[in-house]
């Protein structure tokens, strides 16, 4: 597994199709939470505040995105149409990414 010092080599490696996804994830979480920080946790590109906020990551077929469960919560009937874990979400690259959905996570709270 290979090792990243910050997001932006993390982004850098992938290609291009998917680079522009996880940037738009990575804005919203900005925007979302501004006083959190960037970080590589996991070897996944992470943001934390007073403990970890989320993760995401980017797969074959699917961009990861790991948030606290409780977060999840309140959208249920929103995210039932994606392949769902315990506290994980999984975005088809062949779909947009439901950065709407995003924004409204409980997590920023």
């Amino acid at each position: 597994m290979k090792t990243f010092k910050d997001i932006d080599s993390y982004i850098a490696e992938q290609a291009a199709e998917v680079r522009e996804r996880l940037e738009k994830i990575r804005q919203v979480v900005k925007t979302s939470a501004p006083k959190a920080e960037e970080v590589i946790s996991y070897g996944m590109p992470a943001f934390k505040y007073h403990g970890m906020l989320v993760y995401f990551a980017a797969f074959k077929n699917h961009i990861g995105f790991y948030a606290l469960p409780s977060g999840n919560d309140a959208f249920q009937k929103e995210l039932s149409v994606y392949k769902q874990g315990k506290g994980s979400i999984q975005f088809p690259l062949d779909k947009p990414i439901p950065l709407t959905l995003i924004k409204k996570n409980k997590i920023w709270e």
